[in-house]
């Protein structure tokens, strides 16, 4: 081989079939003046929230224009598609997601690169905030700057019990800081011309914007793209599409002096692809159409792809320091020793594939597995890992997945107009009349467990990627995959919901399970920090299977409980500003803990009540979620001797010591609070005029809390509490509990793997997995009042007012708050941006029924 070069591994790109198929597809209505085609190039970009962005050309046959369309989907409804007219004069030619999936970059042929921004934090309603121009020339490439977070995925120690073992923090620099070490936002783009432009968004709002050539000698870039280093800078490797020509990379340096945004490029090492230097290969392959980067902040690993008509090439390169070899004259003179050798960067070629079909897309993992550059071996023996593969797609219709560093095949999927047997060579297929319908832009989901590819007639597919990569493996070695990338979610707080697409009835029990365990082996601190989002992982687990969907309601109720638990005792305020290491809510939580009598008036005798003062239009603005914590005692209470019935929503709290610790602080705080304002006080309806409710409720759920306060030594309740909760009904009214509604997502409908066919703008009307009839009872039937889950205030049968809905947990909530309160503003603050689940918000149309 040339100086330079190492033989690469070549790969067949043959294997076994399978470990790929078809979830959904998504289409549009035919219309009959206008229509959505796909727009040239196609774009597309999937963030970590699982939100998907896509272009299409929306063309009028009247006027004869075409108007250049940004669609975004959320992946459990892709039917609700929010399509905005992007205002861009020339086609799309990128798009790219931030770190956080709540803002999107878009750029175009015309040198327009647009910021979208979410309104009021809906997933459906997007706005264009910001943005820069290089005026007449068209962007290649385009990215985020980075903001230095990066976490290293060790499949090897997946089996550890420690997160910190299996996630660890890389050290990363930002690209750009501002004062203090804070992250600077903002985005880099590389021109068609061979300029480089950065805008910077300064915390006042501002954009500071400069442009810089990347080297003195201007040339066209056909392709291009950008990655960074742990050091903060940023490397842009570019092809002006041309086989024969080299593939240059620079380094580009960038600084904010005198409250200008600076550039400084640097030459690095380029170099030319293998299939060019082949004798057997020459000008086979004429043009570079793919140049990627293995990951955004992996700049030493780079993968090409040339083509012809008919036929591509891959190949895998990664840039290496090696140490230059030092003339013997010259080592007589002036020894080398030890880590003085002179070293050079070198790029070499680590794999390479045969001749294959005709690449039209490429998706890259995004998840950021730990492997150094040369572990071939390690790549071959976690060759089932999903996270380790990178997807081709061909102009025959055929989808592969191939290990990022060997090449070597690891899942297929054959489209309909490319059924054929998996060993047929090549070269040998006969080509059919016509073009094939083929995925002209491809995205991996975060996880690596889904595929959404947009085709040549505009139509969205979604692919579910087996953890097995259709290879036969124990179910135990699955759970552990789905398991492990669970924790993975749990810890960056991403969207799981690619994960539910693997997910069979079956599973479910196992993987909640398993979870917990892992969890429970975490430090306390941690557990804390991840105590919501586990529960909200648990209650999409669990909504898969029917034998587990009443515990859906417990776990959503629990989030609520939680949510409320921290908003009253952040309302409790020391009486003397220099008290003590303790806040009121501490001081609360270990009095209530230690003192365990049955009397309400003795527990709160020991508290410092002057801390519990508070304002009386706050008090009677909270009545609403004081009102829900007293029907909730009174309904578990009430349910108590049916206990044996494990559908029945409400089921777990029984069992639950910390939950109902935290149902007992409350009623103590509700109590005090009730003699400063007895308006605030939960209302029950009672068939005596001297019972004291608060009290009885008090006494039966301190004995109930008694009997499972430690985890470990859980005791049944005694016949006198059980006997006692069986009056409960002829003593008070107990309220009908209102459970969330069951979401009209599409996970539940995938379950039996047969394809679900949508169209963009229509509601499926497909019927999910049945549901117990002893469930059916909870749930609010259509036409009946609705509530706003969050705030407790009933809506009415048809609301008037704008509301939202989870995309996970389906909870519904007005868009606008109703009430000035202070403590009701700190309430709504928590649910803001997302849902108590972690779900996005989307609005909902008025006549939602």
């Amino acid at each position: 081989s040339p100086p330079g070069r190492t033989e690469p591994v070549p790969c067949p790109l043959r294997g076994r079939a399978g470990g790929m198929d078809l979830a959904y597809v998504c289409e549009w209505e035919k219309k009959p003046k206008s229509n959505h085609c796909p727009s040239i190039p196609l774009v597309c970009a999937w963030s970590c929230r699982n939100l998907i962005a896509f272009t299409t050309d929306l063309r009028n046959e009247e006027e004869k224009d075409l108007t250049h369309m940004v669609h975004i989907i959320d992946t459990e409804h892709p039917w609700d598609v929010y399509s905005v007219n992007s205002g861009h004069t020339e086609v799309i030619t990128c798009l790219e997601w931030d770190q956080s999936g709540s803002r999107l970059l878009s750029a175009d042929a015309d040198g327009h690169i647009k910021c979208w921004s979410m309104t009021d934090h809906l997933a459906n309603s997007w706005e264009n905030t910001v943005g820069s121009v290089v005026e007449g020339d068209p962007v290649v490439a385009l990215s985020w700057l980075h903001n230095g977070v990066k976490l290293a995925l060790h499949v090897e120690k997946s089996g550890a019990s420690n997160f910190g073992e299996k996630f660890s923090r890389v050290k990363f620099s930002p690209s750009l800081t501002l004062f203090g070490g804070k992250p600077m936002e903002g985005w880099i783009a590389v021109t068609i011309s061979g300029l480089v432009t950065v805008s910077l968004l300064k915390p006042n709002g501002q954009v500071l914007t400069a442009t810089e050539s990347l080297c003195r000698l201007r040339c066209r870039v056909a392709l291009a793209d950008v990655a960074f280093t742990g050091g903060g800078n940023i490397v842009v490797a570019t092809s002006d599409g041309s086989s024969t020509s080299p593939v240059q990379f620079y380094k580009v340096c960038v600084s904010v002096v005198n409250e200008k945004c600076k550039i400084d490029t640097e030459i690095l090492p380029s170099l030319f692809m293998r299939c060019t230097t082949d004798p057997a290969r020459k000008d086979k392959y004429p043009a570079i159409t793919h140049l990627k980067f293995l990951a955004r902040d992996m700049s030493e690993q780079v993968l090409l792809c040339a083509s012809n008509q008919n036929n591509s090439i891959v190949e895998c390169w990664s840039l290496r320091k090696e140490g230059l070899p030092v003339n013997n004259i010259f080592q007589q003179i002036s020894p080398v020793v030890g880590d003085k050798q002179p070293m050079i960067l070198k790029w070499r070629i680590l794999s390479a594939t045969n001749d294959l079909d005709r690449v039209s897309a490429v998706a890259l993992p995004k998840l950021p597995i730990s492997l150094t550059n040369t572990d071939l071996k390690v790549a071959n023996d976690t060759k089932f890992f999903p996270g380790l593969g990178l997807a081709l797609a061909f102009h025959d219709g055929s989808v592969h997945i191939v290990h990022r560093l060997s090449l070597q095949m690891m899942a297929v999927f054959y489209g309909s107009s490319s059924q054929r047997p998996v060993d047929e060579p090549t070269l040998k297929r006969p080509r059919t009349s016509g073009p094939l319908v083929h995925f002209k832009a491809m995205q991996l989901s975060w996880t690596s467990l889904a595929l959404a590819g947009v085709d040549s007639h505009g139509k969205l597919s979604m692919l579910r990627i087996s953890p097995s990569m259709g290879h036969v493996l124990d179910m135990n070695m699955s759970l552990r995959h789905l398991l492990f990338l669970l924790e993975y979610c749990m810890v960056t707080g991403y969207d799981w919901w690619d994960i539910l697409l693997h997910v069979q009835p079956s599973m479910v029990q196992n993987l909640v399970e398993k979870l917990h365990e892992e969890y429970m082996r975490q430090n306390a601190a941690l557990q804390q920090v991840l105590s919501t989002r586990i529960v909200a992982m648990k209650a999409s687990l669990c909504k898969l299977s029917s034998s587990t969907i009443a515990r859906v309601c417990d776990y959503h109720a629990k989030l609520f409980l939680i949510a409320i638990s921290c908003t009253l005792k952040s309302l409790l305020r020391p009486h003397f500003l220099n008290t003590p290491d303790k806040s009121p809510g501490d001081r609360l939580t270990e009095i209530c803990s230690k003192i365990t009598d049955v009397d309400i008036d003795k527990v709160m005798i020991n508290l410092k009540t002057e801390e519990f003062v508070l304002e009386m239009t706050t008090l009677q603005s909270l009545q609403q979620l004081i009102q829900w914590v007293g029907d909730f005692v009174l309904y578990l209470l009430a349910s108590l001797p049916n206990q044996g019935s494990p559908v029945r929503p409400g089921h777990s709290f029984l069992r639950d010591g910390a939950s109902l610790g935290m149902f007992r602080e409350l009623m103590v705080v509700i109590r005090i609070w009730g003699l400063l304002k007895p308006s605030c006080l939960p209302v029950y309806t009672a068939t005596s005029d001297t019972q004291d409710s608060m009290s009885l409720l008090f006494r039966l759920l301190t004995k109930l809390w008694l009997c499972c306060r430690e985890e470990n030594h859980i005791t049944e309740p005694d016949d006198a509490l059980i006997d006692e909760c069986c009056l409960l009904p002829s003593q008070l009214l107990i309220p009908n509990i209102d459970w969330l509604p069951i979401n009209d997502g599409i996970i539940s409908k995938l379950q039996n793997k047969q394809l679900v066919r949508l169209q963009f703008g229509k509601a499926p009307g497909l019927v999910g997995h049945t549901v117990s009839s002893q469930f059916d009872a909870f749930v609010r039937a259509p036409g009946q009042p609705k509530i706003d889950h969050l705030r407790r205030l009933h809506l009415g049968a048809y609301p008037t007012e704008e509301c939202k809905s989870c995309t996970r947990c389906g909870c519904v909530t007005m868009l606008k708050s109703p009430n000035k309160v202070t403590a009701v503003k700190q309430w709504e603050q928590r649910w803001i941006k997302n849902c108590l689940c972690g779900g996005l918000w989307r609005k909902m149309p008025l006549s939602y029924s």
